[in-house]
C-alpha cells in the first residue's frame, strides 16, 4: 500500500506515530504499545535496507533502539517531528553497532607485519570528523539535519525532507544557512 498525500508518504506516518506516541506519555498504555508496534516494523524495514548483509543483527538492534526510545522519552520536544528524533537515536545505536563490530573485528585481525603499524597515520581524518561534529551539534536540528543527511550521507533533498518531517524547501535552506553558519564558526575558530 502506497500511503502518499500532498505532504509525501512520510506525514500520515509522522502523524499516526506521534499522536500514539503522546497519547502514551500521556499514561494511554494501550496507544503507547501500538506505537512500539508501530515503531518496530518501521526500525526493521530502516534496518534491513543498512545492515543488508548483517540480517542476524538486525533484531538486537531493534531492541536497543526501542529501550533506548522509551529511556529517552521524557527528552522529546512535542513541537518537533517525532520521526527526526527516533531517526537520530536510531542513527546513534547504529553508529555505536558498528564502532562495537570493528572492535571486535580489530581484535582478530592478525598483525603480520610488525613495521606495517607506523606504515600511515590517520590522525587527521578522525580529528576533522570530531571537530566537524562539534561544530555540527552547535547548529538547531533544522540545519544540522539536513546537513548531516544530505551532505555527509548523501541522501537527496526528497529523501533528507521525508526523514525530518521539514518541507523541500526548509531542506535546502536549512542546508544553505547551516553550511553559511558553519563556515562562519569555522572562520571564528582559526
Amino acid at each position: 500500500m502506497n500511503r502518499t498525500t500532498e505532504d509525501g508518504p512520510a506525514r500520515p506516518v509522522e502523524e499516526r506515530l506521534k499522536a500514539l506516541f503522546v497519547r502514551g506519555l500521556d499514561g494511554d498504555a494501550a496507544a503507547y504499545q501500538a506505537f512500539l508496534g508501530d515503531l518496530t516494523g518501521h526500525l526493521r524495514g530502516f534496518l534491513r535496507k543498512r545492515l543488508f548483509y548483517l540480517q542476524d543483527d538486525i533484531e538486537d538492534l531493534v531492541q536497543e533502539i526501542l529501550l533506548a526510545v522509551h529511556n529517552g522519552r521524557h527528552t522529546y520536544r512535542q513541537d518537533q517531528p517525532l520521526t527526526a528524533w527516533v531517526h537520530a537515536i536510531a542513527g546513534y545505536k547504529l553508529a555505536d553497532f558498528f564502532r562495537a563490530r570493528s572492535r571486535r573485528e580489530a581484535l582478530h585481525t592478525p598483525l603480520d607485519d610488525e613495521l606495517e603499524i607506523f606504515a600511515t597515520c590517520d590522525v587527521e581524518p578522525a580529528e576533522a570528523r570530531r571537530d566537524l561534529s562539534k561544530l555540527l551539534e552547535q547548529l538547531p536540528d533544522r540545519q544540522r539535519l539536513p546537513i548531516l543527511h544530505m551532505k555527509l550521507e548523501g541522501l537527496s533533498v526528497t529523501e533528507t525532507a521525508k526523514l525530518t518531517g521539514l518541507s523541500e524547501s526548509a531542506v535546502k535552506v536549512g542546508v544553505h544557512r547551516g553550511l553559511k553558519a558553519l563556515a562562519l564558526k569555522f572562520q571564528g575558530a582559526s
